[in-house]
């Protein structure tokens, strides 16, 4: 089959120092940020439960150790022979580029790749069960709250990560765009951070929490409202975001998903029901009952909780675009990433060219 992408080595994108620096570099285990809380909070844990310290002290050393053995993994930005012969960047990037197959890639991805993603989910886990347990001891709210937004925080990496797999297996964007999105999940996978992350994250840790805060109209499962009141409570991104992509159906039932938390054909079946009773609204609660099926349209500020109800509605795309079905074929938070990095992207272009 002939190949429709140009092969285009990475160094298009990146200088040679920053790949250098990429596979001389190891996974930080914390970061000086992360570091700080936790020498806050274990000295007070020591003094209190000596034996919980104990046991969370081991759980520190074990997620240690697995980032020493994530370490022995070859570098992702280094060439290496391998049996089915050399890979390099580029090569890999290419890999990622043309892989169409449906179903999940677990098993096509590299092995470094899998196994960071169990580590940033131990690490997250971590911080959540160390901001319990500093609650649980009396610490400072405030060392508290920064223990679950670290928590929080490390979760957007897990969702990027997947945004950033279907970036770059969407064949309708621009293969350029979805180059660059595969350079980032590289680095993603060979660090387990991303720079974007810190510019995403709190935006839709934002949005996530204005939704639990509101009470949608399950009547007119329009939402307009909600969608303003949101808005009003968001950073600059999001604001671009909706002004300039609210206007694409598809966005528009995304958001709708996200609001209203069931999938775009139950908001549809919900719609005809309450038309055909002449009910106005009904509350989150009253959802399943009409429905006939339970559904979670709620959900607490818990970091499990929204990326539960985050891949419900990703694999409800999923299948939709596979399927051929009408509906969103991407989640909120995939377009909102989708526009924040291209944003990036096109801003840095104008930079150079005002230099």
């Amino acid at each position: 089959m002939e190949n429709k992408f140009e092969n285009i080595d990475i160094n298009s994108f990146f200088d040679l120092a920053k790949i250098e620096d990429a596979a001389d570099a190891e996974i930080v285990v914390f970061t000086a940020k992360q570091q700080k809380m936790l020498d806050n909070v274990l000295p007070h844990l020591k003094a209190s439960a000596p034996q919980r310290y104990e046991t969370f002290s081991a759980r520190l050393e074990h997620l240690s150790e697995l980032a020493k053995i994530m370490a022995h993994f070859p570098s992702l930005f280094e060439r290496q022979q391998l049996v089915g012969g050399e890979r390099t960047p580029t090569s890999l990037i290419d890999a990622l580029l043309k892989h169409q197959n449906e179903g999940d890639a677990t098993l096509h991805l590299p092995s470094k790749a899998t196994l960071g993603r169990s580590f940033l989910v131990t690490k997250i886990h971590t911080f959540a069960t160390l901001s319990n347990i500093a609650k649980n001891i009396g610490e400072n709210e405030k060392i508290v709250q920064e223990l679950r937004d670290e928590a929080v925080k490390m979760m957007f990496s897990l969702l990027a990560e997947d945004v950033y797999l279907n970036c770059v297996c969407d064949k309708a964007m621009e293969t350029d765009l979805r180059r660059e999105m595969a350079i980032s999940l590289l680095l993603l996978w060979e660090h387990r951070s991303d720079e974007a992350i810190d510019q995403i994250a709190p935006v839709l840790q934002k949005v996530w929490i204005a939704r639990r805060q509101l009470a949608p109209a399950f009547g007119t499962m329009i939402g307009t409202s909600e969608l303003l009141l949101i808005s009003m409570q968001m950073e600059e991104s999001w604001t671009h975001f909706i002004k300039e992509r609210l206007g694409d159906e598809m966005v528009s039932h995304a958001m709708e998903e996200f609001i209203f938390g069931i999938s775009t054909e139950q908001i549809h079946t919900l719609r005809s029901i309450l038309r055909e009773r002449g009910i106005k609204a009904i509350g989150r609660d009253e959802v399943s009952e009409f429905l006939g099926v339970y559904v979670k349209a709620d959900a607490g500020l818990d970091y499990r909780d929204f990326y539960s109800m985050y891949t419900v509605r990703r694999d409800n795309a999923r299948a939709r675009a596979r399927l051929g079905i009408p509906g969103p074929q991407k989640t909120l938070e995939d377009y909102f990433i989708q526009f924040v990095l291209q944003s990036n992207r096109e801003k840095q272009k104008r930079d150079i060219f005002a230099r």
